[in-house]
């Protein structure tokens, strides 16, 4: 049996959610840490953790902090509808809309980087990782629409991309990445199934294998980019 290194943590965001719960069920199975922390909005406790509310972030951050440093950080949460339908057309478009997919895709997770990335070891591999989403890339954008979603996850890739950056001159072995988890069956894609093709509609513990298994595969070199669950990097 694995023996949890002392010396390291790994934290989940966004845990209480189907590939928040499945990667932070297949960390603890892998014994490769000696905490694995368990945030989300909906969590009680010292566990909860509310991007809409900084001193949240703040006090789950004070927490880590107490403890192994952290050697690995993702962030597993996000909005795509919960009230709000994806937009079709720009003439759908709403600033309230927009709004709330910013404070929960973006902002959020913005603020967990300046609270939490400081926390990363500079002697040692660490990784700070968020799921993002294909239609977030603007290279890719073929159809258009899902105006909210796409620009605030494409302000996602970048905050990521400038905290890469960042990291890179202080923290030489760190991994900063987007992750594009596919199309997994839970709350946030069962509206938009239907025409999902046979096989790629995957549950949430293969993703989370598959995702944890993109990041192994990661080096410093690639810091910064947006990896899809088959480790196929997303152009920006």
């Amino acid at each position: 049996m694995t023996t949890p290194n002392p010396e390291s943590s790994a934290i989940v965001i966004g845990a209480t959610g189907g590939v928040g719960a499945a990667l932070a069920e297949a960390l603890e199975m892998s014994r490769a840490h000696e905490t694995v922390y368990r945030f989300g909005r909906s969590a009680s406790g010292a566990d909860h953790l509310d991007f809409e509310d900084e001193a949240s972030i703040v006090a789950a951050a004070e927490r880590v902090r107490a403890g192994a440093a952290p050697t690995l950080i993702l962030i597993a949460t996000g909005v795509l509808h919960s009230g709000q339908e994806p937009e079709r057309t720009y003439k759908a478009m709403t600033a309230e809309h927009l709004l709330r997919d910013y404070r929960i895709n973006t902002i959020g997770p913005a603020l967990v980087m300046k609270h939490f990335a400081p926390l990363m070891p500079r002697d040692r591999r660490a990784t700070f990782a968020a799921l993002s989403a294909r239609v977030g890339s603007i290279g890719d954008n073929r159809l258009g629409g899902w105006h909210s979603y796409r620009a605030s996850k494409a302000a996602l890739n970048m905050l990521l991309r400038n905290l890469a950056l960042e990291l890179g001159r202080s923290h030489p072995q760190a991994v900063v990445a987007g992750l594009h988890p596919g199309t997994v069956d839970t709350g946030l894609s069962r509206p938009f199934q239907k025409g999902v093709a046979e096989g790629k509609l995957f549950a949430p513990a293969y993703s989370a294998e598959r995702l944890l298994a993109v990041l192994d595969g990661l080096t410093p070199a690639d810091s910064g980019g947006v990896f899809a669950w088959d480790g196929a990097r997303i152009p920006e």
